[in-house]
């Protein structure tokens, strides 16, 4: 772990994890309180308001996998590439079991697919968009995997993409994925530019979210 002294005398963690952390708080904050996530989490999403969820992620998991084997012979970004991490399987599964059709793809989802599609490219944008969908999959996407299982009675196909029981304990896998971070050695440069990365793509997710929202009949408050 990396670590300054400012002048207060309070250290500051200047590992790119925290620095990740630090960059997103805001915006990640603002997805959780999003209309969707709300309704999502209160209970209050009918079932066809869950499953056009999935079918974005299918769309952006696609791409994102894509990248994944684009960059597996990376040096750096191919430590990410970790096999037991892929939801296009368990997505596809959970669509059957939901009943879905041909997949409803957004307009916001397709902004955030073409961004992604970038990311096969560009090492530090692949990290940048595997860190927030992953590792947000693995710590707050296992509060709604157990909610859809408690509000829908849905279990094996419709939350297989929750279940990450292949990787073994979730916080050490967490912490595994902490070390991946702050050993990429980059500069700073490089990492202010998945840092940035990191925040656009949690933007181009909270506007798939506002999308969703109007999609399912949700009311969004105005914009200021």
């Amino acid at each position: 772990m990396s670590a300054t002294t400012p002048i207060s005398g309070t250290p500051v963690d200047t590992s790119l994890s925290a620095e990740l952390r630090r960059a997103t708080y805001e915006v990640h904050e603002q997805a959780h309180r999003s209309t969707y996530m709300a309704a999502l989490l209160d209970g209050a999403l009918p079932l066809d308001g869950y499953t056009l969820l999935a079918e974005q992620y299918v769309a952006i998991y696609t791409a994102l996998e894509a990248a994944s084997d684009a960059m597996a012979d990376h040096p750096v970004a191919g430590r990410f590439v970790i096999d037991e991490l892929r939801r296009l399987p368990a997505l596809h599964e959970d669509l059957d079991a939901l009943g879905s059709g041909v997949p409803r793809i957004l307009p916001a989802t397709t902004r955030y697919v073409e961004r992604l599609h970038t990311a096969a490219t560009d090492p530090e944008r692949f990290v940048a968009h595997h860190y927030i969908r992953y590792l947000g999959d693995l710590s707050g996407g296992q509060v709604i995997g157990k909610l859809l299982q408690r509000t829908y009675g849905l279990s094996g196909g419709g939350v297989r993409f929750y279940d990450f029981t292949a990787l073994g304990a979730p916080p050490r896998f967490r912490a595994r994925y902490r070390e991946l971070l702050d050993s990429t050695g980059w500069d700073s440069a490089a990492r202010s530019r998945v840092t940035a990365e990191a925040v656009l793509g949690f933007e181009l997710n909270i506007a798939v979210l506002s999308e969703m929202a109007d999609e399912v009949g949700l009311d969004q408050p105005l914009a200021s």
